[in-house]
């Protein structure tokens, strides 16, 4: 820490958080932070426990709650003895690693969850969506925060009486919800949250057929638009826009190299391990797949030699096994889907492509297939379709197929 904050440290030491301010530290170190990093986290925690202390309050009810109550209406208007640290990033960042750090040390508990009826219910329906149906974690917390409104509004911290929800009640939600969409299509998401939890009632024996009935799509030609794939050409370029130098720039390239070569989602790339690689059989294994599968599939030389050297020349001594890890603290952690789309875009924005959308790749692969004279059940094969049916969109990019069936003009010469 630097000297301007040394006198307030004692504020630290002498306060109810001094007994973790070690293993505070050490986390840090853990994470592989810079000191420069550190010194600050640490004079925001010294300020934080100079306002639990002017405050009086103890140090079991730190909560997200109270930290927010700390950064929304005391930091602005703090009047504290200076210096204290008042940069907001970086005391929400060091609040956040001290929760970790004591619910990881049972001081304080994990998020209430069961308090409510409301609660209790979004429990019951959250095991449902994960142990029956098999939903991604991502897909049960955006279906949770959705029937959490609906609940909350009708009942507040009442018992939840499906009954007591009529089909008025169900149009004015979906309105209500419409109005925050930017476009009417999103608006399929909201009525699929919907549509699950009153399945999940149904199973238990609730009448909501009439509920079912009002939660209704809006119109959505699935078949209506050609999936976009990127041409040979920006094929060529974007591959060429991979050989340049920076710091994550073999790792850039072995990740679009997933994308394109094997058709990956960004989560598959993420979840990828270095035991799932056998480079002796040329293969790799997908776990965490969206079917929640395991499959094998061949290692393309391109993608191998792309995973390879970034193993080799660029990614950072850790002790974790995933194949792609983080370059910043905290360290020794694995890359997450944001950052593999982030990778993607990038390298689209280093290649002059006006795109954004790392499922683009996906779609190319299919159309690469196709091309090359694949049936359409390979092409589900590779891409791991659940269903023969959601691999037909791309039957209409099936150009050479697709001219051998076609009709003449009406009215042209035969």
């Amino acid at each position: 820490m630097n000297s301007a904050h040394d006198h307030t440290l004692t504020w630290l030491l002498e306060s109810q958080l001094a007994p973790h301010v070690d293993a505070f530290m050490l986390h840090l170190f853990d994470c592989r932070y810079a000191s420069n990093t550190i010194n600050n986290y640490l004079a925001g925690l010294t300020h934080f426990a100079h306002w639990l202390s002017q405050c009086n309050i103890d140090i079991k009810n730190i909560n997200e709650t109270l930290i927010q109550q700390f950064l929304n209406d005391h930091l602005p208007h703090c009047d504290c003895e200076q210096p204290v640290f008042h940069d907001r990033k970086d005391l929400h960042a060091a609040l956040g690693h001290l929760l970790v750090l004591l619910r990881a040390h049972a001081v304080i508990a994990d998020p209430s969850i069961g308090l409510t009826p409301v609660d209790e219910e979004l429990r019951r329906f959250d095991d449902h969506m994960n142990h029956v149906r098999g939903l991604a974690p991502k897909t049960r917390k955006h279906y949770i925060a959705i029937i959490r409104c609906l609940l909350f509004g009708q009942f507040a911290d009442r018992a939840v009486e499906i009954c007591a929800i009529k089909p008025d009640d169900i149009r004015k939600f979906v309105a209500n919800q419409s109005a925050r969409c930017r476009v009417s299509a999103s608006i399929s998401a909201p009525i699929s949250a919907l549509r699950s939890y009153f399945r999940y009632r149904a199973t238990l024996g609730d009448q909501v057929h009439q509920l079912i009935g009002v939660t209704s799509f809006p119109a959505n030609w699935q078949q209506a638009m050609l999936p976009k794939t990127l041409s040979n050409n920006e094929v060529d370029r974007l591959l060429a826009a991979l050989a340049y130098d920076g710091t994550a720039a073999r790792r850039t390239a072995a990740i679009v190299h997933c994308a394109l070569d094997l058709g990956l989602r960004s989560s598959e790339i993420a979840n990828l391990g270095l035991d799932d690689i056998d480079w002796c059989a040329a293969t790799i294994r997908l776990r965490g797949t969206k079917g929640r599968r395991e499959d094998v599939m061949p290692l393309p030389a391109a993608t191998g030699q792309a995973i390879a050297d970034y193993l080799k020349f660029e990614r950072p001594v850790t002790s974790n096994r995933a194949v792609f890890v983080r370059n910043v603290a905290p360290r020794d952690q694995p890359v997450g889907p944001d950052l593999i789309r982030k990778s993607i875009r990038q390298a689209y924005a280093r290649a002059g492509l006006p795109y954004t959308r790392s499922h683009l790749l996906r779609h190319t692969l299919a159309n690469r297939l196709l091309a090359g004279g694949s049936s359409l059940k390979e092409v589900a094969d590779v891409l791991r379709h659940r269903s023969l049916n959601t691999t037909l969109v791309y039957a209409k990019l099936d150009s050479k197929n697709l001219t051998a069936v076609a009709l003449p003009w009406p009215g042209s010469a035969l």
